[in-house]
């Protein structure tokens, strides 16, 4: 990867013709993804993807006129340190807000790695163009928040950030959640009625993980296959039998793994503990996201816990 500062002010303007045209299109794959469920919002995608073709269709012009028609190839990624934008596709796997932020953090990098540049260069004439482009990132968001002010005016905004946050609770939180009481809750009774009965860590370690797995597997698969989101809105069936079936283990290995401990009653405790922990998280969440008071969270997932976990004692020591 070379510096910046070894660029020559030729290399400069074909870099920000690169950064032009990738930022353009990420803009556009922005809008075309958010399209349907987000139309207002797509719309500021949409005048800022035509704003940096714009651009891109200025600095080409500059070029030819002084370097000719060849352009060369030279990206962000093959200069040291220059911010580079992330993945649209994991962006939007984030959510509305995640978009939003990603957009204003690649003006803010693009405006601050050409005013460094700037600083740092002593050719009149480059450090005239770094400043240009510079003021030119800011412009991008000055007008970004005027097309936002236009385009989402009267509460058109709120209803969009509502609906993202309950597409991220329907989609992602309840299966989460759902995963994560089914691993914390149902697989007490297994791992505590095996340590008690044989008083053998290891044993009650692997009845733990095979409880664990297993449930994972079977609520993973019963998520994908209970409804495929096409109008409950829910979303992708694979996505969240894997995130059910991974927050499943997560629960169940959770308390399992202190029975590594070779001491019994130490296992215990530490299980015991972890357990405390587990349900005390499925609580906030529901308190969090579902809008449930902690009083009754606590109250109902505490309650729910002790009688799985007095029935697994109960068993193993019979």
């Amino acid at each position: 990867m070379r510096l910046f500062r070894e660029l020559a002010e030729q290399e400069v303007l074909a870099l920000a013709i690169s950064n032009e045209e990738e930022d353009g299109r990420i803009y556009a794959d922005y809008a075309g993804s958010l399209r349907d469920l987000y139309p207002d919002t797509a719309g500021i995608f949409d005048e800022m993807a035509a704003q940096e073709e714009d651009h891109r269709r200025a600095l080409i012009d500059l070029y030819v006129e002084r370097y000719g028609r060849h352009i060369p190839y030279i990206t962000r990624r093959d200069v040291r340190s220059a911010p580079t934008p992330n993945s649209p596709r994991a962006v939007l796997l984030k959510g509305l807000d995640a978009v939003r932020r990603e957009v204003e953090r690649m003006e803010h990098d693009a405006s601050r790695f050409y005013r460094e540049a700037a600083d740092r260069c002593t050719d009149a004439p480059v450090r005239k163009l770094l400043g240009d482009l510079a003021s030119a990132e800011l412009d991008h968001l000055r007008s970004a928040g005027e097309i936002e002010q236009e385009k989402l005016a009267g509460g058109r905004r709120e209803r969009e950030d509502d609906d993202a946050r309950r597409r991220f609770v329907v989609q992602i939180v309840q299966p989460g959640l759902v995963g994560l009481m089914d691993g914390s809750v149902s697989t007490l009774a297994p791992v505590f009625a095996a340590a008690f009965a044989t008083h053998r860590p290891w044993d009650a370690f692997l009845v733990g993980m095979a409880a664990s797995i297993g449930a994972g597997i079977s609520m993973g698969f019963a998520e994908a296959l209970a409804d495929d989101g096409r109008l409950s809105g829910r979303g992708a069936p694979l996505m969240r039998g894997l995130i059910c079936g991974l927050m499943t283990i997560l629960g169940g290995v959770g308390h399992t793994l202190p029975f590594l401990i070779a001491d019994f009653w130490a296992a215990i405790v530490v299980a015991a503990a972890v357990v405390l922990v587990e349900l005390s998280v499925i609580a906030w969440v529901q308190y969090r996201f579902m809008d449930t008071s902690p009083a009754s969270a606590a109250a109902k997932v505490m309650l729910g816990g002790a009688l799985v976990l007095a029935a697994g004692i109960a068993i193993g020591s019979g």
